[in-house]
């Protein structure tokens, strides 16, 4: 009989970790992710989880704590919010620099100034390119989920993963969720390859200073100079859009459920009009689909799930027959768009699409967005002019 639980998905998060059996979990408290360490702290403190908790002073040890963790062979997990994963920005880089496999659960916030604790995703945005992969989740059952994913992936192509989901939203509201059997999650994620670390000798770079020009080691090998490591990094992660959709087929054939791999559909089988969104704001977006039909208007939804590397070639797979391409999205790239509807527009220019891309930014610091208003949005892009705006702004900004 399956284990299904009424939890948040920060509870999620935390049994994901554990069903993974994380080895060291450090981190800092921040609002709203401060449940996710505390029960993995109560699951290590009563023996449940065979791990060590690091308690450390601030978010850039934290990150620096599972590096080196993760350096040494170790199995690891950290979480974070909002102006803590900015203190970790540093570190972001490190971790990806030195290609540890490192899982990260962000529970996305606003940044401050102004101080805010409710939910938007430019936490995460504003990490785009520090080189991690960045999965984006709809709902609790999701988070659980891609976090098993998480490992599984960044233990395959040595590239740390942030596993990102809205704060309060989904971090604070119970849902039914299917906690999987710990045996389908030994038979899914194996231990970790004791290969991997320093001791293996696993990784190519552990933070040595690095000149411009490649140049012989000590054993007259040719060793890769800064640019180079770079472009691997670059590469890799090109190629991890197929270990992230293999993950989740993968994990389908053993759970019975997946998430589409790199986007999610929903009514995309005749739809002229989609609507795209990340995290649980796609799923607002299914009801202004289906109201949108109800008004005689073909639309469907895409949810980017995985927004790092960035889905193009999928993503104009899908969108090939779209007349219109509305993309609502809680953050914003200062000075022009919203960042995803910026890398849409890019990569459907890229393979000769010209849909109408229209792109809103909403729901920043927690303000809420209802279906209502990304249905009449949606139809003004479709049936007007619109090409950019911010939904339910005040009439005082």
């Amino acid at each position: 009989m399956a284990d299904v639980r009424i939890i948040t998905a920060n509870e999620a998060a935390a049994l994901a970790a554990k069903l993974c059996k994380v080895q060291v979990v450090a981190a800092y408290p921040i609002t709203p992710q401060t449940p996710v360490t505390e029960d993995l702290a109560a699951m290590i403190e009563s023996g449940e989880l065979k791990s060590e908790y690091l308690t450390v002073e601030s978010e850039h040890s934290a990150m620096a704590s599972v590096v080196a963790a993760s350096q040494v062979g170790a199995r690891v997990f950290t979480a974070t919010s909002a102006n803590g994963l900015l203190y970790m920005h540093e570190m972001l880089h490190w971790a990806a620099g030195s290609r540890v496999p490192v899982v990260t659960a962000c529970v996305n916030r606003g940044v401050g100034a102004p101080w805010t604790i409710l939910n938007d995703q430019q936490d995460s945005i504003a990490q785009r390119d520090t080189g991690w992969i960045q999965l984006y989740c709809r709902n609790s059952q999701e988070v659980l989920d891609t976090i098993i994913q998480a490992y599984r992936i960044a233990e395959q192509v040595l590239i740390p993963v942030m596993v990102c989901y809205d704060g309060f939203i989904l971090s604070h509201t119970s849902y039914p969720v299917e906690v999987p059997p710990q045996d389908d999650v030994d038979r899914y994620l194996p231990p970790l390859d004791g290969n991997l670390g320093i001791i293996g000798g696993g990784y190519m770079n552990v933070n040595p200073l690095i000149l411009s020009e490649p140049r012989l080691d000590p054993n007259s090998d040719l060793r890769p100079g800064y640019m180079d490591i770079r472009y691997r990094l670059h590469e890799d992660l090109r190629k991890a859009l197929d270990a992230i959709g293999q993950a989740d087929k993968e994990f389908e054939a053993i759970f019975g459920r997946g998430w589409g791999g790199l986007i999610w559909e929903y009514g995309m089988v005749d739809a002229e009009h989609v609507l795209v969104s990340m995290g649980s704001l796609a799923s607002e977006c299914t009801l202004a689909a289906d109201e949108l039909r109800s008004q005689g208007l073909r639309a469907g939804v895409i949810a980017v799930r995985a927004y790092r590397p960035f889905p193009d070639a999928a993503l104009s797979r899908a969108l090939r027959k779209a007349k219109t391409v509305t993309v609502f999205e809680k953050d914003v790239s200062y000075g022009y768009l919203g960042a995803l509807a910026t890398d849409l527009r890019s990569a459907l220019f890229d393979a000769g699409l010209t849909p109408k891309v229209c792109s809103f930014v909403a729901g920043l610091g927690g303000r809420d967005v209802r279906p209502e208003q990304l249905t009449r949005t949606a139809a003004d892009a479709i049936l007007k002019q619109p090409a950019l705006g911010w939904i339910d702004l005040k009439g005082i900004a």
